[in-house]
């Protein structure tokens, strides 16, 4: 590398394209937008990815099917009886912030479900969402405790009170 050709190449100073400025400028009468269209508007930004020009765009197109459930479905961190007798001691109480701590139940959910698979061999007090069969069976056995914490209330649909009858 020379010290001579270091600089080459590297504008400090470059001039602003002044646009609309008249033939004279290099970038005259339309402004180096071309003439007429979309485009040559001042404030005509590009249009959204699936936009086609005015054609009827894909997603209209085709006809539509089915629905989703991902509106009310709702998610739940699984854990195993044999990962609770890995990760507690004798006498714990098992929640979600205790699961979570020990890296069994780590992300968003909607709640904590316990399964049956493994073995226990620990009395501990759990409290989840939802046990199956089989866990229950397994910590009722070991002396231990399933507590199972109830879902949020439903939203009251119908506000209208019942009429009394009339005197």
């Amino acid at each position: 590398m020379d010290l001579s050709t270091v600089h080459l190449g590297v504008h400090k100073r470059k001039k602003k394209k002044r646009v609309g400025r008249g033939p004279g400028s290099g970038h005259g009468k339309t402004g180096s937008r071309g003439s007429k269209g979309q485009y040559a508007s001042a404030g005509s930004g590009k249009p959204h990815p699936s936009f086609e020009g005015g054609q009827m765009a894909l997603f209209r197109r085709i006809p539509k099917r089915g629905f989703s459930h991902a509106s009310w479905d709702r998610h739940f961190l699984v854990v195993n009886v044999g990962d609770l007798d890995e990760h507690f001691k004798d006498g714990d109480t098992v929640d979600h912030a205790s699961l979570r701590k020990a890296g069994l139940a780590n992300g968003e959910a909607d709640g904590v479900r316990i399964l049956g698979e493994g073995e226990l061999n620990k009395r501990l007090t759990i409290k989840a969402h939802h046990f199956s069969k089989s866990a229950g069976e397994k910590i009722a056995a070991k002396g231990g405790t399933a507590e199972v914490i109830s879902p949020p209330k439903k939203p009251v649909r119908n506000k209208m009170k019942p009429r009394g009858p009339k005197a």
